[in-house]
């Protein structure tokens, strides 16, 4: 079988498997004794996905919680990359201050979100902050261990041509540090929206997060399914997001490096 009727089949396969899914959510709940407050069926929570997006501002509440996961991977990405390769260059400076960026590592994240609601109140702020605190981790980490791994070799023939820093960063450090940093992209992409969501839960009225609990307190079971699946799709394409930047940048490596999930 040639690539494109294996990749055909694996396509079919996979939309048979969530056809599948669906007829045992919409009947297997029914069928074993589980009432819909616990389960609802699926075509309950598609009746609510239509009345949220009708009434309750579905979308609005979507892009909100959209835009703040972009802000907060994208500001969490930059300071994971900065500090990760500083580090990376000085094991002096990583010696003083990688103590204290491990506590901040180990410290639970969602203690810190209602400590950011007192300081900047009920604001865009609070959530983009414990986003960026979940990225910057991952990220700093894998651009340190591929800045590490760089040839020194690699770097000494650079010096004796008379290299600069700048050309020592942009053609051999920086190329080098590509695939571990989108590694690093693809766990964050899905990262910064679990903080974005934190913070929403802690403190906020818009937000995917913030009806979640809306409908959580008023036992709207199907409610909240679909802000579940909602939080899901915008980590879903967030994911997609990286990896097709990372197909377009990553174009001249084995597909096999990666493509794997």
């Amino acid at each position: 079988m040639n690539k494109d009727g294996s990749m055909r089949l694996d396509i079919s396969a996979s939309i048979a498997v969530l056809i599948v899914f669906l007829i045992l959510w919409e009947w297997g709940p029914g069928l074993l004794g589980i009432p819909p407050y616990i389960i609802p069926a699926a075509s309950s929570v598609l009746k609510e996905f239509v009345r949220a997006y009708q009434e309750q501002e579905l979308l609005y509440h979507t892009g909100i919680t959209a835009l703040e996961t972009f802000a907060g991977f994208t500001i969490g990405s930059l300071l994971g990359m900065i500090v990760g390769y500083i580090f990376g260059i000085s094991a002096r400076l990583e010696f003083i201050f990688s103590p204290y960026i491990l506590i901040l590592q180990i410290a639970p994240k969602v203690v810190f979100a209602p400590l950011f609601i007192l300081w900047m109140g009920f604001t865009v702020y609070p959530k983009i902050l414990v986003a960026v605190l979940i990225v910057f981790f991952p990220i700093m980490v894998n651009v340190l261990t591929a800045i590490r791994k760089v040839d020194p070799d690699l770097i000494n023939l650079a010096r004796t041509f008379n290299a600069s820093r700048w050309q020592i960063f942009r053609l051999i450090e920086f190329h080098d540090a590509l695939p571990p940093l989108f590694a690093g992209l693809r766990i964050s992409a899905t990262l910064a929206v679990i903080g974005v969501a934190v913070g929403e839960m802690v403190g906020a009225s818009v937000g995917l997060a913030s009806q979640l609990i809306f409908a959580e307190g008023a036992a709207e079971t199907a409610m909240v399914f679909v802000y579940i699946i909602m939080l899901t799709i915008v980590g879903i394409v967030a994911y997609g997001a990286v990896v097709l930047l990372e197909r377009r940048v990553l174009h001249y490596l084995p597909k096999s490096v990666y493509s794997s999930v």
